[in-house]
């Protein structure tokens, strides 16, 4: 039987690798019998599946390795690094790796030529872990960009935790926790809209960061996502089911138009959010970075979207603070970019603090 939502046609998997004795965490054990028709391969480690990461041939097949296949492995480095920027704090990843295929994704540049979901199954260790680490911070006593209050934890670095929710309940522990630790925040951007999500108990805990850019750039760049309209109209009912939301335009990218489209962007979110979800309404602002070796894996499956990710007359090479040689927008035209973008956020949505702008 073909696919018949959303949900199914994003994620359908048929191959499970994972490691040794995974069926020892309970957490396997509920994601096997989610997809018991799958067929299962025992593999070394998560990180390292001879024929999936590191061949060139599976870039044809980019889609559907990250539609087909899941990878279960257990987390040993458990370590809630400092950030200050988005987050205080990234937390322990749950997961590395999406369904979706956004062509500038910073992830697969480590990778090579195949990104699917990894999912972490030693669940109670990280949230052990995580609970321990807030209580030593106590309280924050000086407010920054990331919270005022609270203690921000970046629980989706690698990944997006509303497609992660459709795999386990690694997610919803994640709410949870957070919406009971007196002094720390869960964050996470999103791209896809999982109203599973709304029958969670975030008290708060939990920002949710939906990504935006114009539709008509979404459509070439932000493959297998939620369309634009949708995460807009999804803001009201999660800030209406206790999260705080905040948004992610991300990335930005500079072509002929492009502050037209973004007019147009602002005008739709003013017209389509509440009052309550104006109130609490902050933003990130990030400009697009893109990476040499990315660039070459895109030409194998969506070389249309490079032609706007790609621009070296606009680029300049930079060495990311990971030591990834990345390319950016050209420093002196960037501040340019940025002004009159701020200047147009004002002007539009002049309710919408920026939390931070990159």
């Amino acid at each position: 039987m073909p696919p018949s939502t959303p949900a199914e046609r994003l994620l359908r998997v048929t191959t499970i690798y994972h490691e040794p004795e995974i069926d020892r965490h309970p957490r396997a054990v509920q994601i096997l019998d989610r997809f018991p028709s799958a067929q299962r391969i025992e593999v070394p480690s998560h990180n390292n599946i001879p024929g999936l990461y590191g061949n060139e041939g599976n870039v044809r097949d980019w889609v559907r390795n990250k539609r087909d296949v899941l990878v279960l492995g257990v987390k040993k480095s458990l370590t809630a690094r400092p950030n200050g920027r988005s987050s205080d704090f990234i937390a322990p990843s749950t997961s590395n790796g999406c369904a979706m295929a956004c062509s500038y994704c910073y992830v697969p540049r480590r990778k090579g030529f195949a990104n699917p979901i990894t999912t972490f199954v030693n669940i109670e260790q990280i949230l052990g872990y995580l609970e321990r680490h807030a209580g030593r911070q106590g309280t924050k006593t000086k407010p920054n960009q990331c919270d005022p209050v609270d203690w921000v934890y970046d629980i989706g670095e690698n990944g997006d935790c509303s497609v992660d929710a459709m795999v386990s309940a690694n997610v919803r522990d994640l709410v949870e926790l957070f919406g009971r630790l007196p002094n720390a925040k869960a964050s996470f951007a999103t791209k896809y809209v999982n109203r599973d999500l709304l029958d969670y108990e975030p008290r708060g805990g939990t920002r949710v960061r939906f990504s935006l850019m114009p539709h008509g750039m979404s459509k070439l760049v932000d493959l297998r996502t939620t369309p634009i309209p949708e995460r807009i109209a999804a803001v009201n009912d999660f800030v209406a089911a206790g999260y705080e939301v905040h948004l992610n335009f991300s990335p930005v990218i500079v072509h002929d138009g492009w502050l037209d489209d973004w007019t147009t962007l602002f005008d739709q979110i003013d017209g389509a959010l509440t009052d309550s979800s104006k109130r609490q309404l902050a933003c990130e602002i990030v400009f697009l970075t893109h990476n040499e070796g990315l660039h070459e894996v895109n030409l194998g499956w969506h070389p249309r979207a490079e032609e706007v990710l790609w621009r070296p007359e606009l680029q300049e090479r930079k060495r990311s603070q990971s030591g990834q040689p990345n390319v950016r927008y050209r420093s002196t035209t960037k501040r340019s970019y940025l002004g009159q973008f701020t200047e147009l956020l004002a002007t539009k949505l002049p309710y919408c603090r920026i939390r931070y702008a990159f």
